[in-house]
């Protein structure tokens, strides 16, 4: 069975997406625009964690906030391959409905793993599957 990364590195990493994609919402309409109450920046900034989530952690294995805390998604089996777009898409779209991450199993697999067969684990981890 393979290690899956701890909760906490998890959640860090959701908050440096999340400051990320709201940075970028903000370069392009402006802080007055993205604090204007009844703005759409919000749902923005939805749409660029959707966006930039599920494109890297299908090409790079991991979005751009897993990455910088040492933290990727790789298949459940524990052999390293390519994801399913489609399959990741649709798990980046449950994590933001948020609880298929909440309901999870012991080995720390949420619904939106369990969904796309897929695992997230730590850069130590996914150095002794590699070696």
């Amino acid at each position: 069975m393979i290690e899956t990364a701890s909760w906490g590195r998890r959640i860090l990493a959701l908050l440096v997406d999340w400051l990320l994609c709201t940075l970028v919402v903000v370069i392009f309409v402006g802080l007055e625009e993205y604090t204007t109450p009844g703005s759409t920046a919000s749902a923005v900034v939805l749409a660029v964690y959707l966006a930039e989530s599920s494109l890297l952690t299908w090409l790079a294995g991991g979005s751009a906030g897993k990455l910088l805390t040492g933290l990727c998604v790789i298949p459940a089996d524990g052999r390293l391959r390519r994801l399913n777009p489609l399959k990741v898409l649709i798990r980046q779209v449950m994590v933001l409905l948020v609880i298929p991450p909440l309901v999870f199993r012991a080995d720390g697999r949420g619904l939106h793993d369990l969904f796309a067969d897929t695992a997230t684990v730590t850069f130590d981890t996914l150095r002794e599957l590699s070696a």
